[in-house]
């Protein structure tokens, strides 16, 4: 699983080839033993859940890169490794 994005403890990485649990575009975040799945780009709860400090975070971050993340979506859905995209800052 690549990591897309790391900031404040958190890991935002993005499965290649993982369709079949969630069927719609979507992160998996890691934040200590926490674990999220967030679907793009609206950024809704699909499974786990995350403090809400790093949830706002991670939404702040979604917002900011909406279209980065769907490119990476559609790289990883056939195959390929999504880019790197910008931490939040």
């Amino acid at each position: 699983m690549p990591t897309i994005s790391m900031f404040y403890g958190i890991l935002v990485a993005m499965y290649v080839l993982d369709i079949e649990k969630h069927h719609s575009p979507h992160i998996h975040v890691r934040y200590n033993e926490f674990n999220i799945v967030l679907g793009i780009p609206e950024g809704n709860v699909l499974d786990g859940s995350i403090p809400a400090r790093q949830m706002k975070l991670v939404q702040a971050w979604i917002e900011l890169h909406r279209e980065d993340l769907m490119a990476d979506w559609i790289l990883a859905s056939s195959g390929q490794t999504p880019f790197k995209i910008d931490p939040l800052r």
